[in-house]
């Protein structure tokens, strides 16, 4: 289903009908938020924030929810306020992210005080690292030698793994760039992997075509090279002097 069919102005529109006053903040976040995103292989990333919310709520936003995620949106973030201020230990990847790089869509965020611990985010980082790899294997295993279907995995995965990329970057104490494959060689350089393959699947989520010869290559070499970064990360201790993710841009 084409994402035209439910815009960011709509869910906003009716996240308001449905919230009013205890709607505090919609946040995009991530590569839409900065201009980064393909079309037609980005997410648009979304962060909701309320005062509170109820299961009577949450029933009433049932087909909005399902029209987003039908446009190919991953599902929203819905906080309340207090959640949000003291949640920044168990997702510190989102919150690097929203830190960083987004954009406000309605109402305020509150950002005073919020710190990124560094070693929150590298065992997150490891734990989502870990079970991309995992989720590589077994989307490997089920496309078999089917070239279209090995192709989909490259295409699907691409998105999830810059993520992963940018917080490799952030535990070194470096803000990631807006450039993907930029982000790509200099996370294969401190990682110790080929970059090859990830910077064939961006092409190829660009546009540029694969031949099958070249899809079982490219998926294999992407595979060894999440198998490095798995290895790399489970040893990985911060720099001691690496900057606390704190400083997030202005709205």
């Amino acid at each position: 289903m084409a994402r035209a069919s439910m815009s960011l102005d709509d869910l906003v529109q009716q996240l308001r009908q449905v919230h009013g006053e205890s709607l505090k903040a919609v946040v995009l976040y991530g590569s839409a938020a900065s201009g980064e995103q393909v079309v037609g292989h980005s997410d648009f990333n979304v962060l909701v924030i309320v005062s509170s919310i109820d299961v009577v709520q949450m029933r009433s936003l049932g087909q909005t929810m399902r029209a987003w995620q039908e446009a190919g949106n991953p599902p929203v973030l819905v906080l309340t306020e207090q959640e949000w201020l003291r949640s920044a230990d168990i997702f510190p990847m989102e919150y690097a992210d929203i830190l960083e790089r987004h954009r406000l869509l309605h109402g305020t965020l509150a950002l005073t005080e919020l710190v990124v611990d560094q070693q929150h985010l590298r065992l997150q980082t490891e734990q989502e690292a870990m079970g991309k790899l995992l989720r590589l294997r077994r989307g490997v295993m089920v496309a078999g030698t089917d070239a279209a279907r090995q192709t989909d995995l490259l295409r699907s995965s691409y998105s999830a793994l810059l993520v992963i990329f940018r917080a490799v970057l952030r535990l070194h104490g470096v803000k990631p760039e807006r450039d993907a494959m930029r982000v790509i060689q200099d996370v294969a350089a401190r990682c110790g992997f080929d970059a090859a393959p990830f910077t064939s699947v961006s092409a190829l989520v660009r546009g540029s075509a694969l031949s099958n010869g070249e899809v079982e290559t490219v998926l294999a070499g992407y595979v060894r090279s999440m198998d490095v970064l798995v290895e790399y990360l489970d040893r990985f201790t911060p720099p001691p002097a690496a900057p606390e993710v704190n400083s997030p841009v202005p709205s």
